[in-house]
């Protein structure tokens, strides 16, 4: 018999929410690898921007499937982009793992999601637009996570404390 899959803990949720940062942090924590898919597509395939203005969202999307299917087949913790939960596809593969949803409030991300580098966010408030999107989002989220923490308060630190704490308390 083949080794299961081994579980890996994937963070979701809107932009700015703070899954790589959070991310990198809870890997050391729980002394695994961390996978950022955003990061992983932009090496592979140039700046997500200009995936976008090339080819289009919906090829963006699919090249987020495959980087999210590689990613989680690890086993580590695996920060996904805001928009991956978007594809069917995906939400199927992160129901055999640990989802958590990362949120944060709007008062807070604006600072957070200041600069380039963000498609969806461009030609209009960037904080109105995420919102927007944030809000359209929200019930698929909701939909593959087992788990939910705010990162709107307090030190990044004691946010991965929580989370590892419920990693550790979920596998027991």
């Amino acid at each position: 018999m083949s080794e299961p899959t081994p579980r890996a803990v994937v963070l979701v949720g809107p932009m700015g929410a703070g899954k790589s940062s959070i991310g990198k942090k809870l890997a050391k924590v729980l002394e695994r690898s961390f996978i950022d898919t955003d990061a992983v597509i932009a090496r592979e395939h140039g700046p997500i921007p200009e995936i976008f203005a090339e080819h289009g969202e919906a090829h963006f999307r699919e090249l987020e499937r495959r980087a999210v299917a590689d990613a989680i087949a690890g086993g580590g913790v695996v920060a996904l982009g805001g928009g991956a939960v978007l594809t069917a596809a995906t939400r199927e593969l992160l129901a055999e793992h640990d989802v958590v949803l990362l949120t944060v409030e709007p008062r807070v991300v604006a600072g957070r999601i200041a600069g380039g580098g963000r498609p969806l966010l461009t030609g209009e408030d960037p904080v109105q637009r995420w919102l927007r999107i944030r809000d359209e989002r929200r019930p698929l989220y909701e939909e593959v996570a087992d788990a939910t923490f705010d990162t709107s308060t307090g030190r990044i630190q004691a946010v991965v404390e929580r989370i590892a704490d419920w990693v550790r308390g979920n596998r027991s």
